[in-house]
């Protein structure tokens, strides 16, 4: 139905019912421009990249109109809420998308009428992004003017406040700023997205493009000195490109969602010289380029590589990555390994909190229990600094120790019923009265909006 010949008698009312939300189809697209463009205070032209328009309809009628599209290249309160590094994020961008334009149709003025749309778009956004684009998102970003608007709607639809962007807009491939910061809301589409979206190795969509990374100048320096501390298995006579370039293309291939050695090819070769000079790629004098190596250059030398050694110098890389991430221990037994083996396989990992990468795992003897394999596993790990947390199996005084005066970390350790000393003793330190957990300790501790220390944290 055309939205000019509708009937609009009245303005205010009930949340309509039923209450539809669909992607426009390629007839309606013309007719959602024009009144996005006609009605919306920032106009329309076109939308970033991958986009998706959406209509909300109630018996036919236009009600509000939805726009997304790509997110944002850079935001850094956004980036530090999700806590990816930066060699994942320009990889991780697509599975990201951007309500760039919300309309609600003039005259209507419904109460919760915003907030309701907005929660049936997000329940078949992913989906929806999926069909049109052979992909899914797990997480859509928001930028609201507070000079206009205070984010209601999406506070009600369950989105997440995380901070006011720097002022700036990209522009003919340029940041220029705008002195107007915008508040910044996201809102995951899975209930582990900021998980998945840090996971170096997670097959995150096997169609999703492989595009090149944007790895920093440092990155790649710590990377090659990590893997320059390999071997090379092979023989002297021959060799064309440093073991160390293949092994880091190869790294940095993977975490752009390269799947098998002809992918991990195709990826270097989408590389500029930059990118490739910063991998240690070898220089050819005659075409003066540097030149990435073959499909089966890759494949004879990672058939050959040492497994161990490079997951070692991986996770020590990844590791450097997030020196201030908390380290979680646990132990897992692996399902099904005893109709394989015989016998049940027990693992004890430490890994990353917020990356949720593993930086060491070691298996428990079958005799014994996780306590004694704890200090082995923790021992080659840099943990200054960081603070480590385990389970009600591992709060033991040689522990602690261990933790405090030999690794300099801090702990996080459980306490339960079965330790009914110690959590006496906890019991009577009066923990309630601590801050945060009051509101007014809570309140006391909060940073002035106002001060110099808060807009350090805002993007």
């Amino acid at each position: 139905m055309d939205y000019d010949k509708q009937s609009h008698t009245t303005t205010t009312g009930a949340l309509p019912y039923p209450l539809e939300v669909r992607p426009i189809t390629r007839e309606e697209r013309a007719q959602w421009d024009r009144l996005m463009r006609q009605h919306h205070y920032l106009g329309f032209h076109s939308m970033v990249g991958q986009s998706l328009r959406y209509v909300a309809l109630h018996q036919g009628q236009w009600l509000a109109l939805i726009g997304w599209c790509a997110a944002a290249l850079s935001c850094k309160v956004r980036d530090q809420w999700i806590g990816w590094p930066t060699c994942l994020q320009y990889s991780r961008l697509p599975l990201l998308a951007n309500n760039c334009r919300f309309l609600i149709l003039p005259p209507l003025r419904i109460p919760n009428l915003a907030s309701r749309i907005l929660s049936l778009n997000l329940k078949r956004l992913s989906q929806d992004w999926r069909d049109a684009h052979g992909h899914p998102v797990w997480l859509a970003e928001t930028f609201v003017d507070p000079a206009r608007f205070k984010g209601t709607c999406y506070k009600a639809a369950g989105w997440t406040f995380v901070g006011h962007s720097l002022g700036f807009r990209r522009a003919s491939r340029r940041y220029i700023h705008h002195g107007e910061p915008k508040m910044v809301f996201v809102r995951p589409l899975h209930p582990r997205a900021r998980e998945i979206l840090m996971q170096p190795y997670a097959d995150l969509n096997p169609g999703l493009e492989v595009k090149a990374m944007k790895l920093s100048a440092k990155d790649a320096e710590e990377l090659i000195a990590i893997l320059s501390q390999m071997l090379d298995p092979r023989k002297p006579r021959g060799r064309r490109h440093l073991m160390i370039s293949i092994l880091a293309i190869s790294i940095c291939a993977i975490m752009s969602n390269a799947r098998g050695f002809t992918a991990i090819a195709q990826w270097a070769k989408l590389c500029d010289q930059k990118m490739l000079a910063r991998l240690r790629c070898r220089y050819d004098k005659k075409t003066q380029r540097y030149v990435p190596p073959s499909e089966p250059t890759i494949r004879r030398v990672l058939s050959r590589a040492e497994a161990d050694a490079v997951d070692a110098a991986l996770t020590g890389w990844l590791q450097s990555r997030s020196k201030d991430d908390a380290v979680a221990v646990d132990g897992k037994t692996i399902r099904g390994a005893s109709r394989h083996t015989g016998q049940k396989i027990h693992l004890l990992s430490a890994f990353l909190h917020n990356m949720g990468t593993v930086i060491a795992q070691c298996q428990v003897g079958s005799k014994t229990n996780e306590i004694p394999s704890l200090r082995p596993l923790l021992d080659p790990l840099n943990l200054e600094g960081r603070v480590v947390t385990l389970d009600a199996m591992h709060t033991q005084k040689e522990t602690a120790r261990f933790l405090v005066e030999q690794k300099g970390a801090d702990y996080l350790l459980t306490v339960k019923d079965n330790q009914q000393t110690l959590r006496s003793d906890i019991e009577l330190l009066g923990l309630s009265n601590f801050p945060p957990s009051t509101p007014e300790c809570r309140e006391r501790t909060r940073p002035d909006r106002d001060s110099p220390n808060l807009d350090q944290h805002r993007a």
